[in-house]
């Protein structure tokens, strides 16, 4: 199902040649642009549904190593990778696991590690139908140039990454980058929070994986639930504006949005009815229908 963009280019009109005759305009060409998913176009239409399917939700154990170990020491256990593979091994192999679990986002470390008795993390999943999954970006630095505003890293390398961890097993991606509404947030922060989704979720597509695409509106703030929908619907019309500008294949990605509270520092609360109500309010005016799947995850 690759999707095709048509470009259109026209000169100026007027234009003389150095001897001063009016050239006349060429044709107007269109050019046929290849979407990113490429040849995974119905494996990532495939993969996005499966992980979207109802009453299931996706389970995210891709805690880096360091913060696994302060679970480790929670219950006096060394951070040792024997320890954190029996740690993940007691999680992946629930019985029943995919009655409730589609997909499970892992750390780099479990996509390779095997059981105690050497079947794959992967192949533990798939025999529960549950999409093994990826985190790829590599975390968050200052913005040179913002209001004191982060943007995300680990484009450089990620082909590379991504062709990998597919041939490994893994099926989609996450990519979380931040966008906080104190700061701004500034017009820089937000195209670049953007434009690095659309980059990271076309260089997945290429490559076989489903990009979850998150940016994550920040809590902080005393600001109210209107403020927050409008950064919202900012951001959102960004982001899909650059997927589409990146060829990305709405069909064959998936959505972790923050849901649109007031900020935590706001004098009053919000009843999750308002909640909802502004949440879904943001969802329908931004996300496109051919869009499979909004994604809520379950923590460990």
């Amino acid at each position: 199902m690759a999707m095709l963009t048509a470009k259109f280019c026209a000169p100026a009109t007027g234009v003389r040649s150095p001897a001063g005759a009016r050239r006349s305009a060429p044709a107007r060409r269109a050019t046929l642009v290849r979407a990113a998913a490429g040849s995974y176009a119905d494996e990532l239409v495939s993969t996005a549904k499966s992980v979207a399917s109802p009453g299931r939700g996706i389970l995210a154990i891709d805690e880096s190593n360091a913060t696994c170990g302060k679970r480790l020491a929670s219950i006096g256990l060394d951070n040792t990778e024997a320890n954190r593979q029996a740690y993940r091994q007691l999680l992946l192999t629930t019985a029943g696991l995919g009655e409730y679990i589609s997909g499970a986002i892992l750390f780099e470390e479990t996509l390779y590690q095997s059981t105690t008795d050497g079947k794959k993390f992967v192949d533990c999943l798939k025999d529960q139908n549950i999409m093994p999954g990826i985190k790829v970006d590599k975390g968050l630095v200052p913005l040179p140039g913002s209001n004191n505003e982060s943007w995300c890293q680990g484009l450089d390398g990620l082909a590379t990454r991504c062709a990998e961890y597919y041939k490994q097993g893994a099926r989609f991606a996450k990519w979380r980058t931040v966008v906080s509404i104190p700061c701004g947030p500034s017009a820089l922060a937000v195209k670049e929070a953007a434009w690095g989704l659309a980059r990271y979720a076309a260089i997945a597509q290429d490559n076989g994986l489903v990009p979850i695409v998150e940016p994550e509106i920040l809590l902080d703030g005393s600001h109210g639930i209107q403020t927050t929908l409008d950064v919202a619907e900012k951001v959102w019309s960004e982001v899909f504006f650059y997927l589409a500008e990146n060829n990305v294949l709405f069909e064959g990605i998936l959505l972790k949005p923050s849901m649109v509270t007031p900020g935590a520092e706001h004098k009053q609360k919000a009843t999750p009815e308002a909640i909802a109500k502004h949440t879904l309010k943001m969802l329908r005016r931004r996300v496109p229908p051919a869009v499979p799947g909004i994604m809520v995850f379950i923590l460990s």
